[in-house]
């Protein structure tokens, strides 16, 4: 039977199509959802490979040790309940996630702000979207998102600002890229400090200064005054604060973007002379101490010209998380309450406390993130619930979140895993159920709510978080308010608190869903909200806003510094975000094996010119500085970053590369409106990390590695890890023995004490078992072929005539670069399209199209010197 679901990665909210197998799960896209159309990405693609047993919690674990469910959540609950009593409400706090369902985020909501009486429960949301929340608050009154999907398809211009939608929202981009294949006339517009995969299909690419967003859009507010671009029919009807905004924009200085006069230019009149524009918005805008302001710059010039709620028009946040949207609508922020409403507004307060007839409710908002880790820092914050996520590696300052969580009088995690960094420091773990094994709700970035469905049994003893949730609430006394008995009574009463946002002003309201059945909840379809007497569409083409006066505000904004300052002492400016198939801290997309295979390590994008100056040498391994710690990467060095500045992905934990966990070197910073860390503008300085010794290692069983660098990712055939350290050990068979677990199997070795090299071949019963290469210098091997773990790989390179896939680039495919290349030369292929034809690469989600066109010039180019 194939069950109809939602994908669990970014917030495209791609449908897909599960089917339950003898081996497993299999997964296509679903052709007949709005947001995908059938389509997914390298990462959808492979969510079949990530499902299984390994590595699960499987029953409770308490103190260590594992625990039954009774005692486990009625330890919880006394803990609790015991804080609380002792040190009140706000010495208790909850972190959350977008990878929650939205009816787990409303029993956790309603728990910690309803009945427990505290505000202290964020979420990594936070992290990612709160800029955005800020700024959609303070322009329109409410956290509401104008546009759809179908804008996107229809706009003459795009404006892509801090998003790499190629890599981060594939289906979104290919729905770009297929619309202005159709209308040639279209313009795509990408601005970005870093040349990302996604400015290949751009027709404009502005590589402004990090953190300049607020002085473009000003330049661009005052040519849209000066060109007469002004919409002063819609201002003078349904706008407040141009002339204050206005002002300020004259003020700015465009010259703070380092962009050329004719770039600008050429920026401005795209802009002035498309009716349809849509700018698309993500993490590059949200993650920075101003980015409520840089927000609002873009909905100042969008609110000026009247382009706004209209088909093909509008500013459009897109959310990095599947549930990102779901969490804001159930008030998982600290500052919110469920439905859109304020938690500081009285009238809101009173309706939510006595709909849930609570007991108690906070009156002024709650801890955001940073601030909270601080709190179980210093003890302010006695009991603390995590659930799905890893701060300890995700935060800003991750190594002071850590201390703190390890020092929490009392920790607990509900996770599908116990082997995470934050995991590891829990006093109670509590397993919970994963996706494809648990029902509920989702919405995504153009308010499209979608069900989640199981499809497999729930691992072991796991449940879903909302279960686990009501349970500690009913054992904390409150038995009435939390006898949900399945989650389509959760959904049904967030809907019907949505009716009364909806008669008190509000934008969200699902009203009309309040009374479903469960059989109607099982067959829910995709739907946009709201859902109730108006059908959800396109908000503010005709004014309607949520502010008091039931006017858009647009506020005058001043260009702010980033938070640090480049120095002497840390010369570089560091940029951080995801890699194109990899998801947050890898506890899911590590399992699959092509996924790893594009970008196995940890690495940091350096411009050439200041490798050469600081001594890097490309494929060399980098120490990263800052004030909060020290990370060791390797390095990439590429002109698609500016001088004087790098990026780095965020995925790399203690579980995969210890000393790849970017967040540590990440200050924590934050932005004084949204609380929203910044995560792109660490100052850090940069050296050589020269080691005395470099290893590469595979093996079919799970590598526990040594050394000062590590990074250890799984393979079809197994395991490979890459290693560096300080001091070499004294005896290189019994380190590899120890560390690959091959006992006393029989190997073939080389080694060269003098030259301090050592090879090594482990052969079991049944071919070969694991092998390692150490060397003074790193190492040139041919990796992807001996990760196959082949017969005779003593030599580390292929044998004349056995082929070696090399790097995968098309991860949809599994199609290795040296496939590629022995393509074209063999067929004289010219053309990514047939690559496509002749492999397969790059005619899925696409996400490696602008890698397939880079080779091909590359091959061009050789041949030509040649």
């Amino acid at each position: 039977m194939t069950t109809r679901s939602t994908c669990p990665y970014c917030g495209v909210g791609c449908g897909v199509l599960l089917t339950a197998t003898d081996t497993g799960l299999e997964v296509k896209g679903d052709p007949d959802h709005p947001a995908n159309f059938g389509r997914l990405c390298s990462k959808g693609l492979a969510l079949g490979e990530t499902v299984g047993g390994e590595g699960r919690l499987g029953s409770p674990v308490v103190y260590g040790k594992e625990a039954a469910w009774d005692d486990a959540l009625q330890l919880v609950a006394d803990k609790f309940a015991h804080t609380i009593a002792q040190h009140g409400p706000d010495s208790v706090a909850f972190y959350l996630s977008g990878q929650m369902l939205t009816e787990d985020y409303y029993v956790a909501n309603k728990l910690a702000k309803g009945f427990m009486g505290t505000a202290n429960i964020d979420t990594n949301s936070r992290l990612c979207m709160a800029s955005t929340v800020a700024g959609h608050k303070r322009a329109f009154g409410t956290d509401t998102v104008p546009g759809i999907y179908e804008d996107l398809e229809l706009a003459d211009t795009i404006v892509l600002v801090g998003s790499n939608l190629a890599w981060c929202h594939p289906v979104l981009h290919q729905r770009i890229l297929a619309a202005k294949a159709e209308r040639p006339h279209m313009k795509l517009i990408v601005i970005d400090p870093r040349r990302t995969a996604t400015c290949d299909g751009a027709d404009l690419h502005l590589p402004l200064a990090p953190g300049s967003d607020v002085a473009l859009f000003n330049h661009l507010l005052t040519e849209i005054d000066a060109k007469g671009a002004l919409d002063a029919e819609y201002v003078a009807a349904h706008v407040d604060g141009y002339p204050q905004a206005l002002a300020a924009a004259r003020a700015s200085d465009a010259a703070q973007t380092e962009l050329a006069t004719d770039q600008l230019r050429a920026f401005t009149d795209i802009w002035l002379r498309s009716e349809k524009t849509v700018t698309v918005f993500s993490q590059g805008v949200n993650q920075s101490t101003s980015g409520a302001n840089k927000v609002n710059a873009i909905l100042n010039c969008h609110l000026a010209t009247g382009r706004i709620g209209k088909p093909g028009s509008g500013p459009f946040s897109v959310t990095g998380q599947p549930n990102a949207m779901g969490g804001r609508e159930v008030g998982g922020l600290a500052n919110m309450l469920a439905c859109h409403l304020d938690l500081e507004n009285p009238a809101h307060r009173h309706a939510v406390r006595q709909f849930w007839d609570a007991p108690q409710m906070s009156e002024v908002a709650g801890l955001k993130a940073v601030d909270m880790f601080r709190a179980v820092g210093s003890g302010q914050i006695k009991a603390l619930w995590i659930i799905h996520t890893n701060p300890a590696v995700s935060m800003p300052d991750a190594e002071a979140v850590a201390a703190a969580i390890k020092g929490c009088d009392f920790t607990v995690v509900s996770d599908v895993t116990g082997q995470t960094d934050t995991a590891r420091l829990a006093d109670v773990l509590l397993p919970a159920a994963a996706w494809a094994e648990k029902d509920g709700t989702v919405t995504n970035s153009d308010r499209t709510i979608s069900r989640q469905r199981a499809v497999l049994p729930a691992f072991g003893a796991a449940r879903p978080d909302w279960a686990q949730l009501a349970e500690v609430g009913r054992r904390m006394g409150w038995h009435a308010a939390f006898d949900f008995e399945s989650v389509a009574e959760v959904f049904r009463e967030h809907a019907a608190l949505s009716g009364i946002a909806g008669g008190l002003g509000r934008d969200f309201d699902i009203s009309g869903h309040a009374k479903m059945t469960d059989r109607q909840y099982e067959t829910l379809a995709p739907f946009r909200w709201p859902y109730a007497a108006r059908q959800g569409g396109r908000f503010f083409a005709d004014g309607g806003f949520f502010t008091q006066s039931g006017r858009a505000n647009m506020l005058p904004l001043t260009p702010a510094p980033m938070a640090q300052s480049t120095s002497a002492a840390y010369p570089f400016r560091l940029n951080t975000g995801r890699t194109r198939d990899q998801w947050h801290t890898m506890t899911r997309t590590a399992k699959s094996a092509r996924l790893s295979a594009h970008l196995a390590e940890p690495f940091i994008e350096v411009h050439p010119s200041d490798a050469a100056h600081h001594g890097i040498t490309d494929a060399s391994l980098v120490q990263v500085t800052s004030t909060t710690g020290t990370a060791i990467l390797r390095a990439l060095i590429t002109d698609r970053v500016r001088r004087g500045e790098t990026f780095a992905p965020i995925h790399w934990t203690g579980e995969t590369a210890p000393s790849g966990r970017i967040d540590v070197v990440v200050p924590a910073a934050v932005d004084p409106v949204s609380g929203q860390p910044e995560s792109k503008g660490a100052a850090v300085a940069l050296a050589p990390y020269n080691a005395g010794w470099y290893a590469f290692a595979v093996s079919r069983k799970p590598i526990m590695p040594q050394g000062t660098y590590w990074a250890r990712v799984r393979t079809d055939a197994g395991w490979r890890c890459e290693l560096a350290g300080a001091e070499a050990p004294q005896d290189w068979d019994s380190f590899a023995r120890d560390m690959l677990g091959v006992g006393d199997m029989s190997a073939q070795t080389i080694e060269d004490l003098t030259g301090g090299s050592f090879r090594a071949v482990f052969h079991g019963d049944d071919g070969v078992e694991a092998a390692i290469f150490v060397s003074r210098r790193p190492l040139p091997l041919m990796r992807d072929y001996l990760a196959l773990l082949p017969d005779d790989m003593l030599s580390g390179r292929a044998p004349v005539g056995r082929p070696d896939p090399g790097p995968v680039l098309c991860a949809c495919f599994k199609v290795g670069v040296n496939t590629i290349l022995q393509a074209v030369e063999a067929q004289g292929l010219t053309s990514v399209e047939q690559i496509g034809d002749a492999l397969q690469a790059g005619t899925n989600c696409g996400s490696c199209r602008p890698e397939l066109k880079a080779l091909l010039h590359t091959t061009v180019v050789r041949e030509a010197a040649e």
